[in-house]
């Protein structure tokens, strides 16, 4: 994000002392500790730059050495978090920048906060040396009124090279390791420590740092054959299944459902019950990702059957994205859209307009937009999405990266047909940028990404006039399909529609690099692959199948077996999307071409009335709605909601 200077205006007595604290930071520093949550986030938030940067720039943090660090005990009744004391070689004089998302923040007064130059090089440093105690930290955590604030700092940090999630992860399991002879009050403490760090850190999307501390948490609930402990291992199961979906750990997220699923079974056998929707909703987010759609569904029935009136509300706005998600893939679009609207009404709602979870139900709501074919919505609501997650985050974040991609995409189709590619190249490019920057060239994330920009890349190419700059770009593209291929295959072996569409895609571009029998052999294994695992008529079948018909109708003369292919793609469109679906256009199109090709005047007038019929049709369609106007309010309860899903359902869950 671009920098924003704000100017300090001391208007209350409250910031006057603040500034104060500020100015006598170093001499201050152990009585700040001291303060109210609020107040001391308040402090650490306006620390104030200094002139110059110093060799300390260069300085990174990391984990101390274990001869040096020593853990501090916790003092019963306390309400600060035992940490471990650094030695203070650990973070030398290093600077101080401090993010500021949508220009100012609230006080622990609720007046505004404003502060000089708040986005240029100050003493960054200084404030990851406080962040990287865990007592400090922990505390700050407590200062909830501030967390979008503190995500911006967070992000600051990790920005600058301080690796503080690293750090706290770590210390937090040293600690962990240091507890385990204490009695359960103790580990009961620190288990609620854990979860609330490793809960920020997952919601900041630093998930390997937060696998680490739920880890350290639950081998403290295995330490006690407790009942107590039986609870507090199944919820650290749903955080650590959370986790590793998000870093593409999905074996690992498998055994993680199964561990949680042991637990829930003693609870049953002493007649207790704990509440399993947010476990499976998380299982559905697994097989989701995985593409097993109809295994996802089934499990998102089971999770909307566990909402109950007493869950927190963010359990119910992720179980009824995961099931909007899962209803699209199958083609439930009715469902899904009263899931989706409803998921997206109550986090505004409860969270507000410019919360990270609200950015969460608006990337699910422009996926459904997506898919049913509303183009022009879901790029407004992917970029909506996009604005809150960089005001929360900024920087190099991973959730800035996927709602860059997802916004690239639906650019690409928004713009296929004009041929304008250069906001959905750029977004492309940051998704790639970040992930990299972020993560391992190998990780499954970079597969979708890639595969984005290759697309892209691949129209730009057809348009270019220039012969040298068209092979550049396919060999480019080609490239990132390959890669995205590999990626795929790895995770998800050769059997599974994720690397059907990779295959497919790679039958595109060999078409526009005239490698004709290649690009053939790539859409039949597509084709084969998704209509064994989707069916004969789905929405991806028929891609696959037009791709192929293209291929025989422009480049191989193949007439009779691409007009089998375009009446069946056109015939699984229409009875999905209905007759304005936009990719019918391109289907009837190769059926104009086709039979001017082969003489038959009378079918090519016959398809030129029905392609003038398709564009009225689609310059009604959608011409009005305002996606995000149509969340505003929801005409039913959750409860409604809820009911109204499960009372549709004919098919009988998976047995628990």
């Amino acid at each position: 994000m671009a920098a924003v200077e704000l100017e300090w205006i001391p208007e209350t007595l409250y910031n006057t002392a603040i500034s104060a604290v500020v100015d006598n930071y170093i001499r201050s520093r152990r009585d700040i500790r001291s303060l109210p949550e609020n107040i001391q986030f308040d402090v650490y938030y306006k620390v104030r730059p200094i002139s110059s940067i110093g060799p300390c720039c260069r300085s990174r943090a990391a984990p101390p050495s274990t001869s040096t660090s020593r853990p501090v005990a916790l003092e019963s009744g306390s309400a600060a978090v035992a940490a471990f004391r650094y030695p203070t070689t650990l973070h030398p004089r290093v600077c101080l920048r401090i993010c500021v998302p949508g220009g100012s923040c609230a006080s622990a007064t609720g007046h505004p906060l404003r502060g000089p130059t708040l986005y240029q090089q100050g003493r960054l440093c200084q404030l990851g040396s406080e962040f990287c105690e865990l007592e400090v930290f922990a505390k700050v955590l407590r200062a909830l009124d501030k967390r979008h604030l503190l995500h911006h700092c967070f992000q600051a940090l990790m920005d600058h090279g301080v690796k503080v999630a690293s750090v706290l992860a770590y210390s937090f399991s040293r600690r962990c390791s240091y507890i385990a002879e204490s009695d359960a009050a103790v580990k009961e403490k620190a288990i609620q420590v854990g979860f609330v760090l490793g809960g920020f850190l997952s919601d900041a999307g630093w998930y390997s740092d937060a696998e680490k501390v739920f880890l350290s948490c639950l081998q403290l609930c295995t330490l006690h054959d407790e009942m107590l402990h039986w609870f507090r291992a199944v919820e650290c199961c749903v955080r650590l299944l959370h986790v590793r979906n998000g870093n593409c750990k999905y074996h690992l997220g498998e055994e993680t459902f199964k561990l949680a699923q042991t637990y829930m079974d003693k609870l049953s056998k002493h007649g207790q019950q704990a509440n399993r929707a947010a476990l499976y909703g998380e299982l559905c987010a697994l097989l989701f990702a995985k593409s097993h759609y109809d295994e996802a569904y089934k499990w998102c029935v089971e999770a909307m059957k566990e909402i109950t009136s007493g869950l927190p509300v963010k359990v119910v706005v992720d179980v009824l994205r995961q099931a909007s998600k899962a209803c699209v893939v199958k083609r439930e679009f009715k469902k899904a859209e009263q899931l989706i609207k409803h998921a997206v009404y109550l986090a505004r709602d409860h969270f507000g307009s410019k919360h990270p979870k609200y950015s969460d139900t608006l990337l699910d709501y422009g996926f459904y937009l997506l898919n049913v074919d509303n183009i022009c919505q879901s790029v407004a609501i992917y970029q909506a999405a996009l604005d809150i997650r960089q005001s929360v985050f900024g920087g190099k974040n991973i959730h800035v990266a996927t709602a860059h991609e997802d916004l690239a995409y639906s650019s690409y189709v928004h713009q296929y047909s004009s041929g304008k590619f250069d906001n959905a190249l750029f977004h492309a490019e940051r998704a790639i940028g970040i992930i990299t920057h972020i993560l391992p060239e190998d990780h499954l994330l970079l597969a979708s990404s890639k595969r984005v920009k290759a697309l892209i890349l691949e129209e730009i190419a057809i348009d270019c006039h220039n012969k040298e700059t068209e092979q550049r770009l396919l060999q480019e593209a080609h490239d990132l399909h390959l890669s995205s291929l590999q990626l795929a295959k790895k995770a998800f072996g050769e059997f599974n529609v994720q690397t059907a569409k990779h295959y497919g895609n790679l039958g595109r571009l060999y078409q526009s690099m005239r490698k004709f029998k290649e690009a053939e052999e790539m859409h039949i294994k597509a084709i084969q692959i998704k209509e064994q695992l989707l069916g004969q008529e789905d929405y991806e079948v028929a891609l696959s199948v037009g791709h192929l018909a293209s291929l025989y109708n422009y480049d191989m003369n193949q007439y009779e077996n691409a007009e089998k292919l375009y009446l069946r793609s056109i015939a699984i469109g229409k009875k999905l999307f209905g007759e304005g679906y936009s990719g019918l256009e391109y289907d009837y199109r190769g059926l104009i071409k086709l039979y001017n090709s082969t003489g038959n005047y009378e079918k090519v007038f016959e398809y030129h009335n029905v392609l003038s019929n398709w564009n009225r049709l689609r310059d009604r369609q959608y011409s009005v709605t305002d996606a995000l106007e149509d969340v505003n309010s929801s005409p039913q309860s959750t409860e409604e909601v809820v009911q109204s899903f499960l009372m549709s359902q004919n098919v009988e869950g998976p047995s628990c």
